[in-house]
């Protein structure tokens, strides 16, 4: 009997997964896993339940429900500039997650090239597998973990067709700059690619940092997906609401392979989420400093634990180099933490094709209480001594 299909070789259970598991079995502290352990905004949450309580529980429009995919509009106008028509060129998904993966599927054809940036979420090589595309990756290295753009020119071959972006970055917290992102779009014009582009922790930057979506610069709105979620700038990432905009071809190649996994998603959801969308500006800033606040405590904390830190320019997430407290294998440290240390983290190797370019590093999630950072600090004293 077979039991697996081909396109899974090599894929296996996903780290997060593994290690969750090891967090619920030790009883350890979760640094590792991205999610948030307080709720987001209670009025969404309301909103929610007024819908369920209303009688939307039943399939939504495939595309999103019209009051959600009008927010979404308004939103990339508000922060961007970017006129958005909310009727064709934005497709809602189950999480950002499902805009990937039916963007490749709807996007790419087997033996297609796909250039990705390298530490990347590990959902990107399992569609691109899944779907019969090459992935091509471009490393992005410590300490900075700057876009190496003659690297990225040098991945291009004739059978490239998209590049998959993601800014800022999972799990190296690196923000792309203007001349980044400005290599990125003289190279998809010129090889006529288009771009995927995984915008998820858009309200997560730090230090001023600002976020700039490639759709906006020239020539790149007629080539460029850009892919968003609910779920990190709300604190929802269990609600698994996202979504994409872009040319309306773009938008329905993604909804042409969405209809046949979800069809449709989250119904209820959908109009809480519109609501957060038009969130007033406090929001935001308080949102991104009291996250700051936390990536500090963390980073100070693992700094004065003798980790060598690499602070992050956004997202979640913070990355070490474990050489310094003497151990140099991520995957075997992320294992054995929970019983030495009652922690989680995840190791970078896992995210690499360059294996040894990651082998080092780790990454610890920032997205949780205070006091919950300080005992997984506390409890990694043990390592010091």
């Amino acid at each position: 009997m077979k039991t697996s299909s081909a396109r899974l070789t090599g894929l296996g259970t996903t780290i997060f997964a593994e290690m969750s598991a090891l967090a619920l079995r030790t009883g350890a502290v979760n640094l590792g896993q991205g999610f948030p352990d307080t709720d987001g905004p209670a009025e969404v949450i309301e909103v929610a339940v007024d819908a369920l309580r209303g009688g939307r529980n039943q399939y939504a429009p495939g595309t999103g429900v019209p009051e959600l995919r009008h927010a979404i509009a308004a939103h990339q106008k508000r922060f961007y500039g970017v006129d958005v028509e909310p009727d064709t060129e934005v497709g809602v998904t189950t999480g950002a997650t499902e805009a990937i993966a039916s963007a490749l599927l709807g996007l790419i054809d087997p033996g297609d090239e796909v250039i990705v940036l390298e530490p990347y979420y590990d959902s990107y090589v399992a569609v691109i597998q899944m779907a019969g595309g090459v992935r091509r990756p471009v490393t992005l290295r410590a300490p900075d973990f700057r876009l190496p753009i003659d690297e990225l020119r040098a991945a291009v071959s004739p059978r490239t067709t998209a590049i998959l972006l993601n800014s800022p970055h999972n799990p190296t917290g690196t923000v792309l700059r203007r001349e980044e992102l400005d290599a990125i779009a003289a190279v998809a014009t010129e090889h006529d690619l288009v771009v995927i582009s995984d915008e998820v922790y858009e309200h997560l930057t730090f230090d001023g940092l600002p976020h700039i979506p490639i759709t906006t610069l020239p020539g790149m709105a007629e080539r460029t997906l850009t892919i968003s979620s609910g779920g990190k700038s709300f604190s929802f990432t269990g609600w698994k609401i996202g979504w994409a905009t872009g040319p309306a071809a773009l938008v329905q190649a993604m909804i042409g392979a969405k209809q046949f996994l979800t069809y449709t998603s989250g119904s209820p959801l959908q109009p809480a989420i519109a609501h957060a969308l038009g969130a007033d500006d406090a929001y935001f800033d308080t949102f991104r400093s009291q996250l700051q606040s936390q990536r500090d405590l963390l980073c100070d904390g693992l700094a004065e634990l003798g980790f060598e830190v690499y602070v992050p320019e956004g997202t979640y997430f913070a990355t070490t180099d474990i050489r310094s407290l003497g151990f140099d294998d991520g995957v075997e440290f992320c294992r054995t933490l929970p019983e030495r240390a009652g922690v989680v983290a995840i190791p970078h190797q896992v995210f690499y094709d360059d294996v040894e370019a990651g082998r080092p590093l780790v990454r610890w999630a920032f997205c949780k209480r205070p006091e919950v950072i300080e005992e997984a600090l506390n409890r990694l004293k043990v390592l010091a001594t």
